[in-house]
């Protein structure tokens, strides 16, 4: 009907009797309905009332057309509804705005009605909370025709091979049965198409390809715990149908789904294979197990292996390590064999193989510069507690892992001056320095730690001695936490008794081991406000992650009974800390206390939606502390709901920047402080260049404390960042060193540029902070240190919690016997993209600059005129003695030697000397220049060869390959940490890489390998040389710097 311009005639004919008119009628405004829908609108009614006409056979055509005209008037519901009336009708695979729009709003109301059914039928207590007499709605039935639409538009996606839309839709929606067909379907049309010989190979890779997008969807998108975990067992199910399993996607979700049964026959499934690549696997999983599962969940899976599991075999084993092969007989018998693989999985396990490589990492690559110390040193009064401190922690940081107390060693002087909690802290930091060293941690801390039936020493240093045995055993406490709980049990002091829960808190974290618990309630109710804040923290720490109610129950009741401030924080803190990573089962507790009138328990409900939904980027979570931040009248809560979004958003970095970005430019500078620390936590190592943006303008900001956190957070975000990577780390490290040295700076600022001096080169320059794992599950040690160490705002000594959160950057390659071969892999990048930042030049002293003396003009002319009186004189006085001595030989003719001309003076040689050494030397620093050019031009070639047991920074490897021609093959793509290698030529002798670390205790510092000056073994080590200063007993701090004179002044009302 071309040159149609009016529907009129079109929509009369929807009145005759005939039904084939009218019939006709609608096909011809089917098509031309989104050209007349204003005129066709008015008349919508005698559409619909063909549709409903149940006698009229195009009642479906007629509710096609309602739809479209309902689409063009905005009525998007009505719309849905007459398409839904139009069945088949209406064509899902049309590419047209109206039937996409359509097909959104049915998805979008379909989730809606699945979602809520689901929620009903996974939720025992659904609907307790009602009020008596209200009635509670069940589940929602669903239309058929929306079902069929929805249906469709799945099966269309799978015919076309589109399978993640409808994977993503079918997960919203919980239907779990279109998410596993799509996977099967994907893998058997791959099947299908290629042939026997490519098969496998292909399956694999299409299935995987789509397992490995719902794994991500369910880590991070999926908020529902209840629908996680049966994603979870799908995948699981799924991963284990092909015909070669992934294993390690299968170990992410067996953490997740906390089911130690499974992990422990999956490692026995893989050792039974008694293949070289199969064990290596088992390995790898177990390593990777280490690095994300909590001390509960390893100890149940070591307990349901099989064979032998004697404490005695296994720390033999971490003790004596493996650096030489096994060759006994009786390794042929496939029982002694297996007996030995469990061995080995067991000491995984327990985390003593990781940390002895760890330690071994920090040690050999050790690049600290000694030089930033003794500059802070030299800067910040020993004697002020808060300088002391500081430099302390700018100590322990730096050298975190590395086993170097150098320092300490060397500066007995400045140590001594710690009184009180100064020492208390000094103490503790030696377990920061020594973290991991299992083997000797006890024997270094054994001068310090409280001796039986002596009564003498510092309480101080023995309750950090606790606390830094703590430390060395962090996250690894099976071997040290019986010492721990007798010390803690036997101590009447509350400073050894903080110290000791400190240390079991530590030692102890998530083994929720009811023993201690119940033996930490015992001092908490004594309401000793020292010893109780650090019990409230460590029964959290020990409960870590369980949701234990009765234990939160207790918490909530004596922190409502005591008066005592601190122990309510450390109390709140630990209710936070027991709801970690429960997310909507915290709900209640996080109700009940941003409920509460005490603004302490106020902040530890903020500090459990940080904890309970870290990582997730929750809105919900999200939407609550930005309500807390804006509204409540106490500072401490808003700072920390701000800074809490960094925990949320660690998995988002970018988005924190855009979140805070007002927030940072606040009037209130607690909530700019928790802007800064909230960007220092989500972007930390990240280097994020609009999270630096945001965080230099506060460096100079008027409020102190804002200054100090911007510094800290600035420190955390550079990390591991060179002068390559990131240009302005270079001026900012000149920042943090001038604001120590600055005498007019405020005590505050200058603490927080200490810490992050020492922050920015943690671990000798070689750990990163990093808050989820190489595997991307959640870091547990790593968050629960970066929460508590935000504490330090309160009570220093809760710093070094930090040192929890320093992840090493090595990669460490490790053959069957877990061994460390001696072998080089491939960056393709060139040397100093990725290098140690260089090391502070040493500032010679200047000489104080000499002023020119002032000199009268009178006085210059009057010295001028003396000059030239007695140049006159003397030149008089030449002739007159030329002429007494020569004067027959002035008669003589002249030689016919050509006439020599007149020397120069002695001041002239000096000058021409002066001048020709000038230019030889600028001649040879020339040479050296192009020299040096020529070496940069050539060491700059893109691509070299890395050592095994190397700094690989996380940003680096994306580069890193394994020679194709080489002897190693990686059994996974490189993550960072531990990675196995499958040896291609076994019967060739393995070269072994010496273990450095194993050496005295006293020994103080690193070898070659870390560019520094060895120390001879037979020098004292730092721990041994402050024994006498510290445990010294404390003289009432009469050493202290004098206070200030008391400010004065006059107020209206007085006279």
């Amino acid at each position: 009907m071309p040159g149609l311009t009016s529907a009129a005639g079109l929509i009369g004919l929807l009145d005759e009797p005939d039904s084939h008119l009218r019939s006709f009628a609608l096909q011809q405004l089917d098509d031309y309905v989104h050209q007349f829908w204003p005129e066709i609108a008015d008349e919508v009614s005698k559409i619909e009332i063909l549709y409903e006409d149940e006698s009229f056979k195009q009642r479906k055509l007629a509710a096609l057309v309602a739809s479209k005209v309902y689409y063009h008037l905005g009525e998007y519901d009505e719309s849905m509804m007459f398409a839904l009336g139009a069945g088949e009708l209406f064509n899902i695979t049309a590419k047209e705005e109206y039937v996409e729009t359509i097909i959104s709003k049915c998805i979008d109301e379909y989730i809606a009605i699945t979602s809520r059914n689901d929620e009903i039928a996974h939720t025992p207590d659904y609907g307790k909370d009602a009020a008596p007499g209200e009635s509670v709605p069940g589940p929602k039935e669903i239309d058929p025709r929306l079902q069929d639409i929805v249906e469709r538009m799945f099966r269309k996606c799978y015919e076309e091979e589109d399978y993640k839309p409808a994977i993503g839709i079918a997960i919203e929606a919980r239907r779990l049965d279109v998410v596993e067909e799509g996977i099967k379907l994907a893998g058997q049309r791959s099947k299908d198409r290629k042939g026997k010989a490519k098969d496998q190979a292909e399956e694999k890779d299409v299935a995987v390809d789509l397992m490995e997008y719902v794994l991500e969807i369910a880590m991070v998108e999926v908020q529902e715990i209840s629908l996680r975990e049966r994603l979870l067992r799908l995948l699981v199910k799924l991963f284990l149908s092909l015909p070669t399993p992934d294993y390690f996607s299968i170990s992410k979700c067996v953490i997740h789904l906390n089911d130690t049964s499974l992990a422990a026959k999956i490692l026995q499934d893989l050792v039974q294979k008694e293949e070289s690549r199969p064990l290596l696997v088992a390995y790898q999983i177990a390593f990777d197990l280490d690095t994300s599962a909590t001390q509960e969940f390893l100890q149940k899976v070591i307990a349901e292996l099989p064979g032998s599991d004697t404490e005695e075999t296994d720390s033999a084993a971490a003790t004596a390590g493996s650096d030489t092969v096994v060759t006994d007989s009786t390794e042929d018998d496939p029982k002694v064999k297996s007996d030995k693989h469990y061995r080995s999985i067991r000491q995984i396990l327990r985390g003593t193989k990781s940390i002895e490589l760890s330690l071994e990492f920090l040690y050999r690559n050790n690049r600290t510069d000694m030089q930033i110390l003794n500059k802070i040193k030299d800067s910040l009064e020993a004697r002020t507690s808060i300088f002391h401190t500081a430099l302390t922690f700018a100590n322990a940081f730096m050298h975190s892992g590395t086993m170097v107390d150098k320092f300490f060693r060397d500066n007995l002087d400045w140590l001594s001056k710690a009184v009180n909690w100064s020492k208390f802290t000094a103490t503790a930091a030696l377990g920061v320095i020594h973290k991991g060293n299992l083997s000797q941690g006890m024997k270094l801390l054994q001068p310090y730690l409280p001796q039986e039936g002596v009564a003498t020493g510092s309480p101080y240093s023995q309750g950090g001695s606790l606390y830094g045995l703590g430390l060395i055993y962090a996250n690894h406490g099976t071997d040290v936490l019986e010492f721990l709980r007798k010390q803690f049990n036997a101590a009447q002091d509350e400073t050894v008794q903080h110290g000791g829960a400190l240390g079991l808190g530590v030692a102890g974290m998530a083994t929720g081991n009811l023993q201690l618990y119940e033996e930490l309630k015992v001092v908490l109710w004594s309401d000793s406000a020292v010893a109780g804040e650090a019990v409230g923290l460590a029964m959290g720490l020990i409960m870590l992650g369980t949701g234990n109610m009765g234990a939160i129950e207790d918490m909530t009741q004596y922190a409502h009974e005591t008066q005592h401030g601190k122990i309510i924080r450390g109390l709140a803190m630990g209710m936070a800390l027991i709801m970690f990573g429960r997310q909507e089962l915290a709900d209640e507790l996080i109700k009940t206390l941003l409920d509460d009138q005490d603004p302490i328990l106020r902040y530890g409900g903020i500090m459990t939606i940080a904890l309970a939904y870290c990582g997730t980027g929750s809105n919900k979570a999200i939407r609550k502390l930005l309500h807390v931040a804006v509204n409540d009248v106490n500072d401490d809560v808003r700072r920390v709901s701000v800074m809490s979004l960094g925990f949320i958003l660690f998995r988002k970095p970018s988005a924190v920047p855009r979140m805070v970005e007002l927030l940072s430019e606040s009037y209130n500078p607690h909530v700019r402080y928790g802007a800064s620390m909230a960007l220092g936590i989500a972007c930390a190592g990240t280097g994020l260049d609009e999270a630096i943006d945001l965080l230099e303008p506060m460096i100079k900001d008027p409020t102190d404390f804002v200054r100090q956190g911007a510094l800290i957070a600035m420190s955390m975000i550079l990390v591991e960042q060179n002068e390559q990577m990131k240009p302005k780390v270079t001026p900012i490290r000149k920042t943090f060193e001038s604001m120590v040295g600055d005498k007019h700076e405020d005590a505050m600022a200058k603490f927080g540029a200490a810490l992050a001096l020492g922050i920015i080169d943690a671990g000798g320059r070689n750990v990163t902070i990093g808050l989820q794992t190489p595997t991307g599950s959640l870091n547990v040690p790593a968050i629960v240190g970066m929460a508590v160490f935000t504490q330090y705002w309160y009570w220093f000594p809760l710093t070094h919690f930090l040192t929890l959160s320093f992840t090493p950057v090595g990669l460490i390659g490790l053959d069957e016997d877990l061994n460390i071969p001696d072998f080089k892999f491939w960056s393709n990048t060139r040397p100093s993209q990725f290098d140690y930042p260089p090391k502070v030049e040493e500032s010679t002293d200047k000489k104080p600059e000499e002023f020119a003396t002032a000199v009268l003009s009178t006085t210059a002319k009057a010295q001028q005129r003396a000059k030239r009186a007695e140049k006159e004189r003397a030149a008089k006085e030449a002739e007159a003695a030329a002429k007494n001595e020569g004067g027959d030989a002035m008669e003589t003719e002249p030689t016919a030697s050509t006439p020599a001309t007149p020397g120069p003076s002695a001041t002239e040689k000096m000058d021409i000397e002066d001048k020709e050494e000038k230019k030889e030397g600028a001649e040879e620093e020339k040479k050296d220049g192009e020299g040096d050019k020529k070496k940069r031009v050539e060491k700059e070639k893109v691509g070299y060869e890395v050592s095994n047991l190397s700094r690989v920074l996380p940003e680096q490897l994306k580069y890193i390959s394994f020679l194709e021609d080489g002897r190693y093959e990686p059994v996974k793509k490189p993550t960072g940490g531990v990675l196995l290698l499958f040896d291609r030529k076994p019967d060739e002798e393995v070269k072994l890489m010496e273990v450095k670390s194993r050496k005295p205790a006293s020994s103080a510092a690193a070898g070659a390998a870390a560019g520094t000056e060895a120390v001879s073994a037979a020098e004292v080590g730092g721990a041994e040389a402050a024994v006498q200063v510290l445990n010294m007993e404390d003289d009432d701090g009469t050493e202290d710097a004098p206070l200030p004179d008391p400010f004065e002044y006059n107020t209206d009302s007085e006279d």
